[in-house]
């Protein structure tokens, strides 16, 4: 009801409600704030402003030029957007229903607007009746800003004058990132000063794009939206929220966003559907190679003391076998297989199982462009397969079902599915199964979901860098734990330096130690810039972890941040393991784990409710779970902090007398 949710009451109790899981620090209240509502019909100030109140304040949107600012309760005037960059033309007269609702047009491009006041938010809709494009908002313009949060994997907030960024090595200037492919959650925010800053969610991911600019030395970034009738993208929102500034908030205005509108999933639900998803609390994850994937490995592991893993193998001609699988299963550990349903090759001279498929799936099921060529798959081998092809064919031909039968006729209780779960998505021209975008995200889910109710108990279900979209689908990830800077993509393809896929039960790609540029790793590892934003957003309804091809021995110099990092985000490590790797990794590997454990099992299924960094220099932070069930202190420096030494981790569950002590160089 859109006057019951401006009143001022009605405000203050949404904000309470949208952040309850959140802790005082992250919390975003309009108690004690003065909100402004004008009934239907009143002037509105110089005749073209729209106002709306919002939890915290009153945001006032220009109608001549988009740009929008906002008074807080506190009384700070911030700019929330700067005007549009598309020349809009003159807009119409605006009509107001209520107090929450207002609505014009751009008749010159073609435009009308609704703006609105949501769960507390300005959203603002645009829907175009023909093609065109607008960049707006225009964001990072307000003089107090000082920091940028981005969703780049598990998140990053940097400070906006940072050189490192503008201009450096992790130079973000002048480049532009699709919202629906390179980010991992539809959003971007800002701190400003007086414990002050705002959120910007994008629904309408698909089509948009966000580009960043360095005026002054400062990062700037303006929304792109392509308004296209073919890619059924002639609808864009964005959605305002002023926030406490907290580097954390925008991701916790998203959460709350999706709990909203009843698509936050649940780990607590998903293990009552399917007992087998409990297995991956307190557990690691690791592909396994070579004897590591024999029962005799798997007993390894367990004599080690390792409780809980989910082991993964590729789809070789060597997997995991009956023995192997009941091994594991027996051990208390999940078992799957890697697959596929992107790529396709001729099956006579496919160099991978996943992409030989049966019939004439390939060339006839292959994504084509505009002039009807076929997409090149993945690494120039084949071609990408289409989703909308494989949903018409399915109930008759049973491609994907007979595809996952044969892959968990071993016994395997869960199911890694590549790729399906990313930002990779496309439009398809081919004849017979054309899809959009978005029909190829709904295809994806669908296909998803079928698999994890794949027969009687059903199947624990993982993808690769999975976007917040795909988070009821799925409950695990490897790869949104991961802020991939480009340079990463240059050099794994210098197969000397990262290594190839030989030899075949130990490819060098996966085992061979890399050292890490220091600009890459900066733009990466460095825990000043790294913050918790997708475990803020989806903590307790997806386990996340980092790249399979990144694992925790794979970059040695990595290794104690790393594991600070995921003990400090509660998100599990992710290994590749061998004979050799089990022999000479084995006992740190349940060391780690051994600590993790207890503190995932407790906390795994609760939200992340607090993220606070406790030094100036960020070395020092801490998190909460469930407003207390758990509290971890990493300290990334060299000194002690309150008696917590440098590249050590201090946790305390609800009820422990002293807190757990974990310093992993010191197990190396």
């Amino acid at each position: 009801m859109p006057n019951k949710s401006s009143s001022p009451g009605h405000a203050r109790r949404r904000s309470e409600t949208r952040f309850l899981a959140l802790s005082l620090a992250l919390a975003v209240t309009a108690a004690g704030a003065t909100t402004y509502a004008f009934t239907a019909g009143a002037e509105q100030p110089h005749g073209r402003d729209v106002e709306l109140a919002v939890d915290g304040g009153t945001a006032v949107v220009d109608t001549a030029t988009l740009a929008v600012r906002a008074r807080t309760g506190a009384g700070h005037d911030v700019t929330l957007s700067d005007a549009a960059g598309t020349d809009l033309g003159k807009p119409g007269p605006v009509t107001r229903t209520g107090t929450a609702l207002a609505r014009w047009s751009y008749p010159e491009r073609g435009i009308d607007v609704t703006a609105r006041t949501d769960h507390g938010r300005l959203s603002l809709s645009m829907k175009a009746h023909r093609d065109t494009e607008v960049s707006w908002p225009v964001t990072g313009t307000d003089a107090t800003a000082t920091a940028l949060q981005l969703p780049r994997g598990e998140g990053l907030d940097i400070p906006v004058g940072d050189a490192f960024w503008t201009k450096g090595k992790g130079q973000l200037a002048g480049s532009t990132v699709d919202m629906s492919e390179g980010l991992t959650l539809p959003l971007w925010g800002y701190s400003l000063g007086n414990r002050t800053g705002v959120s910007y969610l994008t629904p309408t991911d698909i089509g948009t794009s966000l580009a960043f600019t360095a005026d002054k030395g400062r990062l700037r970034t303006t929304a792109e939206h392509a308004f296209d009738r073919g890619e059924g993208t002639r609808e864009y929102t964005v959605a305002f929220a002023l926030t406490d500034g907290n580097a954390v908030a925008p991701a916790a205005d998203y959460r709350s966003y999706l709990a909203e509108r009843g698509r936050l999933g649940s780990l607590k639900r998903k293990i009552a559907e399917n007992p087998a998803t409990e297995k991956l609390l307190g557990a690691f994850h690791a592909y396994t190679w070579g004897t590591a994937r024999e029962a005799a490995g798997v007993e390894q592991l367990r004599r080690l003391g390792v409780d809980r893993m989910w082991l993964g193998y590729d789809a070789g001609p060597d997997p995991m076998d009956k023995a192997a699988v009941s091994a594991a299963k027996k051990a208390g550990y999940l078992v799957g297989p890697y697959d596929s349903f992107a790529n396709g090759q001729d099956p006579k001279t496919a160099d991978s199982p996943t992409s030989a498929w049966p019939g004439t799936v390939y060339p006839d099921f292959c994504v084509r462009d505009a002039k009807g060529r076929p997409e090149t798959g993945f690494g120039g081998r084949g071609c990408y397969l289409s989703s909308q092809a494989f949903e018409q064919a399915e109930p008759r031909r049973h491609h994907l079902a007979d595809r996952t039968r044969s892959m968990v006729a071993n016994g395997a209780d869960s199911y890694f599915l590549d790729v399906d779960a990313t930002g990779e998505l496309f439009r398809d021209h081919g004849k017979g199964h054309r899809m959009t975008k978005a029909g190829d995200r709904t295809n994806r889910l669908a296909r998803m979901q079928r698999i994890e109710e794949h027969g009687k108990d059903g199947l624990v279900l993982g993808s690769e860098s999975a976007g917040a979209w795909a988070n009821q689908a799925l409950a695990f990830d490897h790869g949104a734990g991961t802020p991939v800077a480009d340079g990463l993509w240059a050099l794994q393809k210098d197969r000397e330096k990262w290594g190839g896929y030989y030899p075949e039960k130990a490819p060098g790609i996966f085992f061979k130690p890399v050292d890490l540029p220091a600009g890459l790793a900066k733009a990466m590892y460095d825990p000043r810039y790294r913050v918790p934003l997708y475990e803020t957003a989806l903590h307790g309804s997806v386990v996340n972890a980092e790249r399979w091809e990144l694992s925790y021995e794979k970059l040695p110099r990595q290794k104690k941040d790393r594991a600070l990092l995921a003990m400090l985000y509660n998100t599990p490590l992710n290994y590749v393991l061998d004979g050799a790797s089990l022999k000479k990794h084995g006992r740190e590997l349940a060391a780690l784990q051994k600590y993790f454990a207890p503190l995932h099992k407790a906390a795994g299924t609760e939200p992340l409710t607090s993220f606070r960094r406790l030094t100036g220099d960020n070395a020092v932070q801490r998190t909460v779970f469930g407003g207390g069930t758990l509290t971890v202190t990493a300290n990334f420096g060299t000194t002690a902090y309150d008696g917590l030494p440098g590249g050590c981790v201090d946790a305390r569950l609800k009820g422990d007398d002293a807190p757990r002590r974990l310093c992993p160089a010191e197990l190396g």
